[in-house]
């Protein structure tokens, strides 16, 4: 559908020159002299590039929406991760590159929005913190129990991540999906 510049705001799809973008910043300029533009931060949902791009702020520009739907993960193959969506039971398969790092996070059973464009899956959003066990740790040094230095461990999905030094072997943790990054000791 047709918008102003003016209205398009982070997180907005945009078809540019037959490519879809998605918009990660906006910032609308306003000189003391001239016309308003808008600037836009863009990522392209199809290879990644990125591009910074000046509209005048009334140009139309063609913006595009998503079909966004919860899907709960099934398994993997040479074929891609699978999802069955969560009304429907229809079943789609995604690739690792759309994907990115999160694959790693996936878990059986776990819900995950999948934004798609003509039945294509385009962006998927895992839960923002998954637990996962400590399967490799330097030992406990006796007395380490509240330090601002980390040390290297490996998850049982094979990711490695920075711990505080008194998370042993073993131990359960919550890591960010988006970056693998430590978060707290797991509770319970």
């Amino acid at each position: 559908m047709k918008v102003t510049a003016i209205t398009l705001r982070a997180g907005h799809v945009i078809d540019r020159e037959g490519k879809l973008w998605l918009i990660t910043h906006h910032e609308i300029m306003q000189p003391g002299k001239g016309a308003s533009v808008i600037q836009l931060e863009m990522r392209a949902l199809q290879g990644g590039n990125k591009d910074n791009v000046r509209y005048r702020t009334q140009e139309t520009l063609e913006r595009v929406r998503l079909d966004q739907a919860d899907y709960q993960y099934l398994y993997n193959d040479d074929g891609g991760y699978h999802f069955m969506n969560k009304e429907t039971y229809d079943q789609i398969a995604v690739s690792k590159d759309v994907l990115g790092f999160s694959a790693a996070f996936l878990q059986e059973g776990m819900t995950v929005t999948i934004e798609t464009f003509e039945g294509t899956p385009l962006r998927t959003e895992l839960p923002a913190s998954v637990v996962m066990q400590i399967v490799e740790a330097d030992p406990v040094v006796k007395g380490q129990t509240a330090s601002s230095s980390y040390k290297p461990a490996k998850l049982e999905n094979g990711v490695k991540v920075m711990v505080p030094p008194h998370i042993e072997s073993g131990t359960r943790v919550v890591v960010k999906t988006e970056d693998g990054s430590y978060v707290e000791r797991a509770k319970g």
